[in-house]
């Protein structure tokens, strides 16, 4: 299903522009983003991410510039092309991934109103063509940046519109997932397992066909988040003790993979070292934690049992595609989402948004 849209976009549209951590973002009327070759500007529907608060009033690493239209991932149609498209078109159902790679170099990246990246390559794009965010009625995309959906199944046999935005979180475990070649019937750690965004990665891996042994410091918070699938994985406790929390691993038999999903303070956690223990002779590792700082880990180990460790940020273009097929072939089910309804007051402005809340 296409909806139709003006020909020619307006010359200004109403965004979300944040000018100081210290003020809150403004409504503000700014001439619309025009689409370019290997560009499109959708109308959307965006994202909140859980650690925006962090975000916009810089208490956390994650260094941009300002002003710039907030706003990361989104779900929206199509509502101009570049002149280099061949196959999207006004009115099309589109994901856009907010992980921004610069085409002469995919080495240099940036996350869309979040990181501008690591290098003076990464910096420049963020500072210059692509500074502005989703948080407005018009964005100026990339065109590698959008995806094509089969609306027909998504929405009229699923059912699904709002939990599309659900792509964006389900795609960053599966590739690190994916990464390490997980299969089907393999029994992975996935830890630690302390929200409902880092549940999701317990959900793609049961999705792929996984047994899941799902570690956290709170049992009650690991069942509760994890509630939609409890009975399909088994649940253990990071008890501070290594090898007490080794042995409560091992009694699920052979583990053949670990997923560590860590927040930037578990530094000093315990489950990396016995996670890491945990796993069988050749076992695989996958590394997207965000910690801050250095880890002890357990060399000899890796030495003598041939572990494999792997470290993934964010993810490739081919699995976003690979993501996109798994959902619109109903083998990871976007419908258990739960999606929080609020408001945001900017000045006399209401706005209304959507947080998903997986």
């Amino acid at each position: 299903m296409q909806v139709a849209f003006p020909q020619e976009l307006p010359e200004t549209h109403r965004a979300l522009v944040l000018s100081s951590p210290s003020q809150p973002p403004e409504v503000r009327n700014i001439p619309t983003p025009q689409p370019c070759p290997a560009a499109h500007s959708p109308h959307r529907r965006a994202n909140i991410f859980y650690n925006s608060r962090e975000i916009y009033n810089r208490t956390g690493p994650y260094p941009f510039p300002m002003p710039l239209v907030t706003g990361t991932s989104a779900v929206g149609r199509i509502a101009a092309a570049g002149s280099d498209a061949v196959m999207f078109k006004p009115g099309q159902l589109v994901p856009i991934d907010s992980f921004i790679r610069a085409r002469d170099n995919p080495r240099t990246s940036l996350l869309m109103d979040v990181h501008e990246g690591f290098t003076d390559g990464s910096r420049k794009l963020m500072r210059g063509e692509w500074r502005d965010g989703t948080h407005a009625k018009y964005a100026k995309i990339p065109l590698e940046n959008c995806h094509l959906l089969n609306e027909s199944v998504l929405v009229r046999k699923y059912g699904i519109k709002i939990g599309l935005c659900a792509l964006s979180q389900l795609v960053v475990p599966y590739d690190g997932l994916a990464d390490m070649d997980l299969r089907p019937g393999e029994t992975i750690i996935v830890a630690p397992v302390t929200s409902p965004i880092s549940s999701v990665a317990v959900k793609v891996a049961l999705a792929m066909g996984a047994h899941v042994i799902a570690m956290g410091p709170n049992v009650e918070i690991l069942k509760y988040i994890c509630r939609p699938y409890l009975e399909r994985i088994e649940t253990v406790q990071i008890t501070g003790d290594v090898q007490v929390d080794t042995k409560s691993l091992q009694s699920f038999g052979p583990i053949d993979a670990y997923l560590d999903i860590s927040p930037a303070d578990a530094t000093n956690s315990t489950h990396f070292r016995s996670c890491i223990l945990a796993l069988r002779h050749g076992g695989r590792i996958s590394f997207m934690a965000s910690v801050r700082g250095d880890l002890a880990l357990p060399v000899v180990e890796f030495v003598r049992r041939n572990l494999q460790m792997k470290g993934k940020w964010v993810y490739s273009i081919q699995n976003i595609k690979d993501l996109i097929k798994m959902v619109e072939y109903g083998v990871l089910k976007l419908g258990d989402q739960k999606f929080e309804r609020f408001a945001w007051r900017i000045g006399r402005r209401r706005l209304i948004r959507l947080r998903n809340m997986l």
